[in-house]
């Protein structure tokens, strides 16, 4: 068995049973259908035991989230960027396209073993494990635990949001210049925030423009929902764009770019960021030259 995440049920909090509770809490169970059936195996746990889905939370309960199976991945031979890396944890780029985790053989949790160097210390985890988690059509950065204390510790600065997380999409259309979406979602608060950096004629769209993304609460999708919310979807986003009206084999336009954080063990900031992805560049360049084209003719 193997602690994923703790939460502390804070002294305001209504009352609620756990099965509504834990609803969103955790990452790693973004569903109402997911919880339940997590409670019901034993992995959802209330100070430190198993309990029933009806069972009546209180404030100062802490509620735990477990790997109850702890199955060695089945090594996937996959060259990853990895952006950054020490004895504790590490910063991958994910690829478009590609889970984090799950039943699947292509997955970053089999991927991993074959890129990052093993921990030498005491606590250092049988493999390395996924702290959080992106959409599979999103790219970028993902922070990956090499130690217990690791895992715990950049679980606790998630859930207390002290992780700055910067994101770049291509939406379609011009929105304001910049912003604050507090658009509830699943009946729970959300905030992002946005700036538009470039926006680029089209023939299919108008506009598209180039945004920088600031997530404040990590709900399932939210950027993707907040964005579509706005009458802007991120190019590419079969899910919240308008069937019919999403270009093929280009994927979603949507990037984690950029973290800030505490590092798990020493007393100073890590900033770790990659470039916007290339087709990103490419998209609003054959745009643009599209518009001029037809305005020539």
């Amino acid at each position: 068995m193997f602690l994923l995440k703790t939460h502390t049920v804070p002294h305001n909090a209504p009352a609620a049973r756990l099965s509504d509770y834990a609803c969103g809490i955790f990452e790693q169970l973004p569903s109402r259908k997911g919880v339940k059936k997590a409670i019901k195996k034993g992995a959802v746990r209330l100070n430190g035991m198993p309990a029933e889905t009806g069972r009546w939370v209180q404030p100062g309960d802490i509620i735990t989230l477990v790997d109850l199976e702890e199955t060695p991945p089945k090594q996937y031979e996959f060259t990853l960027e990895v952006v950054y890396e020490d004895d504790h944890f590490a910063v991958i780029n994910k690829p478009a396209g590609v889970k984090v985790s799950g039943n699947q053989y292509r997955t970053i949790v089999n991927m991993l073993p074959g890129n990052l160097k093993a921990s030498p210390l005491p606590d250092a985890l049988k493999w390395a494990k996924p702290v959080h988690r992106l959409d599979v059509p999103t790219s970028g950065l993902l922070m990956v635990a090499k130690t217990t204390q690791a895992h715990i510790h950049l679980g606790q600065q998630l859930e207390q949001k002290t992780i700055k997380k910067a994101y770049h999409a291509i939406v379609k259309g011009t929105p304001a210049a910049r912003g604050h979406i507090r658009t509830p979602i699943n009946g729970q608060s959300a905030h992002s925030e946005f700036e538009v950096l470039q926006t680029v004629p089209s023939l299919r769209n108008e506009t598209l423009s180039l945004v920088r993304l600031s997530p404040h609460t990590g709900r399932t999708h939210q950027l993707r929902v907040h964005l579509a919310s706005l009458g802007h979807p991120i190019t590419g986003d079969t899910t919240y764009d308008e069937a019919g009206n999403t270009m093929l084999h280009k994927g979603l336009f949507l990037a984690a770019t950029s973290l800030q954080l505490q590092h798990p063990t020493l007393t100073q900031t890590i900033e770790v960021s990659i470039d916007i992805p290339h087709k990103f560049a490419s998209l609003l360049e054959r745009e643009a030259r599209r518009w001029e084209k037809f305005r020539a003719t």
